[in-house]
């Protein structure tokens, strides 16, 4: 294909050297121009076809000469009254859009998705300039996918007139098959050399580009085999003596090499040889077919997958590092990373593998560039992109560059940037020469410190509301080189002081770091100091600066500087202790407030129920003016059926004598009431709870059995509703709904299946909606054995591909909501938070297809406005749930509460074992 279209482009070049001069060089460049608009022009009416069936022209129609006829011609045919003005105004549109695209990139340029849109279209607009501009700035941020770069290709294949657009074109393939290892590109980069083979050395370059295809993709045992036939084709098409040997040698090394449809290759080989096939190549070729052998189940197992499929990509990486050979593993990582590109954590094994094992510099480095294009939001990546940089001894101008770049990427969280700034000081501090007093390095060095403080303070806590570095991490790094390596401790003290006066003076272990500091290579003065600033400021475990400076006092302080150190540690533990006693004082005083509330709310409902007794023994009369009373101000409680007359439980059946008679006035109220004596009553009571089935479960059946809730009171015949639901997920054994003593439906049941894998797939139903309840779907555990069993179907940790919006209006729907973050990436599943009735929160999560996606989508909807509502959205963060305490760590058993400085003394001789293994 790309043979045939150089062919057909360098036609009109050698027409032009045969044929008359032009006037002038300015008029030939002016044709030129004009016949490149008009053929992308063409190129892109073909492809897209937007406009109608008049400019559905062939390429090919278009020659050289009659480029403005053509231009005239199409014109004329797509502008019949209507029509064209319709063109015009689709034209409009497209360059409004245009132009905000380009605005959108210009404040985000790391916006994928608004890269592709506006080449898009610059392509159908024609625009020639601008879409190379804009595929060129793409190129430069992202690596493109193989659909892309073919049409990229593509586009300026067909617009090559010369030897320069040759080159061009060289140029473009060689970026292309940098990006991704894909078979697609490496042939049609071959197919088009052969184009060239007339130019100068264009023999030697067809064949370089083939065998550099064969080295990249040639393993590969599905698409590697057009490769081999395609440079088999070409050596067979050129007449020379040599051609016969070098067609075996390209047969022998294809049949060494495991590949699909290999017992066609060896009968072909054995057609088209003239001599018998030799032993060796014969040995080699069913080498090569057990070895196929081995990795077919893999090979399959990724077709009959859909697409990223990285479970079986991992599968199969896992089963080349077994058999260990460099080029296989490097090739099962290049073809697992074109569907998966967007996987950190696929990037990191891959740089892993070769920063240990190849450590080949060029391959090295590459790997590690393309991964923090494809995800530039890992920190992960980009620190291990500077240790890479830095062990193959790249110039240090080069890791600022991309130190910089890594700063401008977009990370998700504060802490990312206090662990990139961290990476750099680090490969900087390496620089310096610390035997010289003075360096360009250490300047450099100490200049980076007080940036990265400034960055953190300004940019980073600017956009997160918190520096990410509160322990102050960066700034103690920085006080231990100057006080170990520079041995300038006034510096390094005034760095602790600013550490202290940052919210770390009340921490016990953030002043026992200061004081190990100052006994390396402080004085005693200084730690004293240091010691006694503690004991004040101190408030999480102040018993262990006290116990270290009564310690430091007793081997090295005189009298008068031991009586100080007892002074003020025990007016400081006594004023403590006192603390400690007044917060113990007040949490029991709360605790016995919580426990006074629990028994008023305990004497409330025994009075409740005891109320309900009285009513039940009144007259009909009172009875029924008191339900229509609670009719009024309760008919919409829909949440406790339990509270409501169901009039169906209560009809006689046939040949009973009818002692109720309803008559319904206009209004729905009772009119007559004939109530059976309250013996009866209780008679009839007693006798339906006798004849109410019980419902008994079989726990050696919980593998099998689901525990299904929160449905609706009012449903009718649970077991009939639900069973068309849940047979959707294997077949039901038995539907087990659970009524109270008067018949009605309490909004549980128990589902057994046949099979345990229908049970696992009936709680990927859990929140379905059902009558406008959403239906809880949970394991079936026995809580009295397992007390502790809790089912959270969503995760409680940070999750970067996923956004928790707040703030929703209650009626925005779940379809508005998706239409909104569409947007912004590819939506996975989009879940509106309810209650347990069903009714909105105003809350939603959103999971999008990779972290890049979330991070855009962040930064485009936080704020936004829906429906009179300001939204909130943030990457989906959870605070950790709180465990109750239980209530043996609060007391001690029949005595008074354990006061908090007990724990305190308990680990103080343990921490002054650790300072002095520090000393």
């Amino acid at each position: 294909m790309a043979t045939a279209a150089a062919t057909s482009a360098s036609e009109p070049e050698a027409e032009s050297k045969a044929g008359p001069k032009a006037d002038g060089e300015e008029d030939e460049v002016k044709a030129a121009r004009t016949r490149r608009k008009v053929l992308s022009r063409a190129v892109a009416a073909a492809t897209y076809k937007t406009v109608g069936p008049g400019w559905d022209q062939q390429e090919e129609g278009v020659s050289e000469s009659d480029g403005d006829e053509y231009a005239m011609a199409s014109s004329a045919e797509s502008s019949p009254g209507e029509y064209e003005w319709e063109y015009d105004e689709e034209e409009e549109k497209n360059q409004l859009e245009i132009e905000r695209l380009e605005e959108q990139l210009s404040i985000n340029v790391y916006d994928y998705n608004c890269h592709v849109d506006l080449i898009r279209l610059l392509r159908l607009e024609g625009e020639l300039t601008k879409v190379r501009m804009a595929r060129q700035k793409m190129s430069e941020i992202f690596p493109l996918t193989e659909e892309l770069w073919l049409e990229w290709l593509h586009d300026e294949i067909s617009m090559a007139q010369d030897g320069l657009d040759r080159e061009h074109v060289y140029d473009l393939f060689e970026k292309a098959v940098k990006d991704y290892i894909c078979p697609n590109i490496w042939l049609e980069y071959g197919q088009y050399s052969v184009g060239g083979i007339g130019q100068k050395g264009g023999l030697e370059k067809v064949r370089s580009v083939f065998e550099r295809a064969l080295s990249s993709v040639g393993l590969h045992m599905t698409k590697g085999l057009a490769l081999w036939e395609a440079y088999r084709e070409f050596e067979s098409a050129i007449v020379e003596a040599a051609r016969l040997e070098k067609v075996h040698s390209l047969f022998r090394r294809q049949l060494a090499i495991p590949l699909y449809d290999m017992e066609a290759t060896f009968a072909e080989y054995e057609e088209w040889s003239e001599d018998p096939v030799p032993e060796s190549v014969i040995q080699n070729y069913n080498k090569a077919l057990q070895q196929l052998e081995k990795y077919k189940p893999y090979e399959e197992a990724l077709l009959q997958a859909e697409a990223p499929r990285l479970s079986e990509y991992q599968a199969y990486i896992d089963f080349e590092m077994k058999i260990g050979d460099p080029a296989r593993i490097q090739l099962i990582f290049e073809r697992a990373l074109v569907e998966n590109c967007l996987v950190p954590d696929l990037w990191i094994r891959y740089s892993q593998y070769l920063d240990r094992q190849l450590k080949v510099k060029d391959l090295v480095l590459s790997v590690h560039n393309r991964a923090v294009r494809n995800c530039p939001w890992t920190v992960a990546l980009w620190s291990r992109y500077l240790l890479a940089m830095e062990r193959h001894g790249v110039d240090h101008q080069v890791i600022s560059v991309t130190f910089e770049k890594a700063l401008n990427a977009g990370f998700i969280q504060a802490t990312d940037y206090v662990e990139i700034w961290q990476a750099y000081l680090d490969y900087l501090r390496r620089r310096v020469d610390f035997k010289q007093d003075s360096s360009k390095e250490l300047e450099e060095l100490r200049a980076a410190f007080t940036r990265a403080l400034e960055y953190l303070k300004q940019e980073v806590e600017e956009r997160f509301n918190e520096s990410g570095d509160p322990s102050c991490v960066i700034m103690q790094n920085w006080a231990r080189i100057e006080a170990r390596l520079c041995n300038n401790m006034q510096k390094a003290r005034e760095l602790w002081d600013s550490i202290m006066t940052r919210g770390n003076a009340k921490y016990a272990n953030m002043w026992l770091e200061y004081y190990n500091l100052e006994r390396a290579h402080g004085d005693t003065q200084h730690c004293r100091k240091a010691l006694h600033r503690a004991v004040q400021c101190t408030s999480d475990y102040p018993e262990h600066v006290c116990e270290v400076l009564l310690t430091m006092e007793r081997t090295e302080g005189s009298l008068e500087d031991w009586d100080t150190a007892v002074q003020k540690t025990e007016t400081r533990l006594a004023r403590v202790n006192e603390q400690r006693m007044k917060a113990a004082e007040k949490e029991a005083a709360l605790v016995q407030q919580e426990e006074e509330k629990a028994e008023q709310r305990k004497r409330a409902r025994a009075e409740k129920k005891a109320l309900k007794k009285k009513k039940k023994t009144r007259g009909p009369e009172k009875r029924g003016a008191d339900e229509d009373d609670e009719k009024e101000w309760g008919d919409d409680e829909e949440e406790q059926p339990s509270k409501r007359r169901r009039v169906e439980n209560s009809i006689p059946e046939a040949g009973e004598t009818q002692n109720v008679e309803v008559a319904a006035g206009p209004a729905g109220k009772c009119a007559t009431v004939d109530v059976e004596p309250p013996s009866k009553q209780k008679e009839k009571a007693a006798s339906l709870k006798r004849d109410m089935p019980k419902v008994l479960h079989d726990s050696s059946k919980d593998s099998i059995t689901v525990f299904v809730s929160n449905l609706p009171y009012s449903m009718q015949e649970p077991d009939v509703k639900l069973r068309p639901l849940f047979e959707a997920c294997g077949e039901v054994v038995q539907i087990r709904p659970i009524f109270s003593n008067r018949g009605d439906f309490r909004g549980y049941c128990y589902v057994e299946f046949k099979e345990e894998k229908s049970a696992l797939q009936a709680l990927e139903m859990d929140r379905k909606s059902v009558e406008g309840r959403p239906m809880f779907v949970s394991p079936c555990v026995d809580k009295s054995k397992n007390p502790d069993f809790k089912v959270f179907r969503y995760s409680t940790s940070l999750e970067k591909h996923k956004l928790f919006i707040s703030g929703l209006p209650f009626s925005c729907t779940k379809e508005e909501l998706e239409e909104i973050c569409k947007a912004h990436g590819t939506v996975k599943d989009l879940r509106l938070v309810t209650n347990r009735a069903g009714k909105p929160k105003g809350l939603a999560y959103v999971e999008y297809e990779n972290e890049s996606q979330a991070s855009q989508a962040v930064m485009k909807m936080d704020g936004m406005t829906i429906k009179e509502n300001v939204i909130k959205v943030a990457i989906s963060n959870p605070p950790q749930r709180k465990v109750p305490e239980k209530p043996e760590t609060r007391k001690a058993p029949g005595g008074p509460m354990l006061l908090p400085q007990t724990y305190g003394a308990v680990l103080c001789d343990a921490v002054w074992k650790a300072v002095q293994l520090v000393r």
